[in-house]
């Protein structure tokens, strides 16, 4: 299926309502989609021990979130770098000056260019707002999972590249609620299980490594309400950012079964 214009899309969504089984579903349904998550272009250079990895590790492992400017720049980068901002060249970063800082702690343009590797070419002419360069071409379409999570964050990503849809996943709170009530995993492997649709060959054992499943200790009712307060507090303001600029769509359901061909449709009659 070819896509006539690129499709620039986020999946908005409690905890636990499924927003990677969709973004999952969706990739292997429309191949033209790549997927861009700002955890892996963290986690990345953590592993590959860039200055940057070694800079944010230790937040990153306490829990901390990394800055929004940060995020932000390692995103432009990665789009520069696939070629789908018309402005950009690969391999740019976007910086307001020289001297700013990428999280507070005063490091350098200097220092923020070394941070991605050899060949990274810091820009500070580039310019701030990028939105009328983003490409159009249906290769340069992206779901984009971990940012943006709040409105603010959605107004700055609007300046490098506006999201053309934004999904917003809509599941009662009990169903979401017994469903992670009813969650196991495997830690080593983070395969995941759940006792009423998708349950282990052996319970309580990995059909693969045959290792016990154990519930992640913030798989509570009264940790889960919390989590779920705190999301509909910043998504708020997030969904109605993003309706304003009329690009928002809500899909009801009770189950990922029942979501995806709802999302599989209106994909299709939005891009193909």
């Amino acid at each position: 299926m070819r896509l006539r214009r690129a499709a620039r899309v986020i999946l908005v969504g409690a905890p636990g309502v499924g927003k990677g089984t969709q973004s999952e579903r969706l990739l292997t349904r429309f191949p033209q989609l790549s997927a861009i998550s700002s955890g892996d272009l963290l986690r990345h250079n953590v592993k590959n021990r860039t200055p940057l990895g070694i800079k944010v590790e230790k937040t990153m492992k306490t829990g901390g979130l990394v800055s929004d400017d940060l995020i932000l720049r390692l995103i432009t980068n990665e789009l520069g770098r696939r070629g789908w901002l018309y402005g950009g060249r690969p391999n740019v970063m976007t910086l307001s000056s020289s001297s700013a800082s990428i999280d507070g702690s005063g490091a350098s343009l200097e220092d923020t260019a070394s941070a991605f590797g050899s060949g990274l070419e810091a820009d500070p002419l580039a310019g701030a707002c990028l939105s009328a360069q983003a490409s159009n071409d249906p290769a340069a379409s992206f779901l984009l999972d971990g940012f943006p999570r709040t409105a603010t964050q959605a107004e700055r990503l609007d300046r490098i590249v506006p999201i053309n849809w934004a999904v917003s996943i809509q599941t009662p709170f009990d169903v979401i609620m017994q469903r992670i009530a009813s969650r196991w995993v495997h830690e080593p492997s983070g395969r995941v299980y759940n006792t009423t649709f998708n349950t282990p060959k052996v319970a309580g054992y990995d059909d693969i490594t045959g290792e016990p499943l154990v519930q992640r200790v913030d798989d509570t009712e009264e940790v889960y309400r919390a989590r779920f307060q705190k999301f509909q507090e910043t998504s708020e303001p997030l969904l109605e950012h993003y309706a304003k600029k009329g690009v928002l769509w809500e899909v009801h359901g009770m189950s990922s079964n029942e979501i995806s061909p709802k999302l599989y449709q209106e994909f299709e009659r939005r891009f193909l």
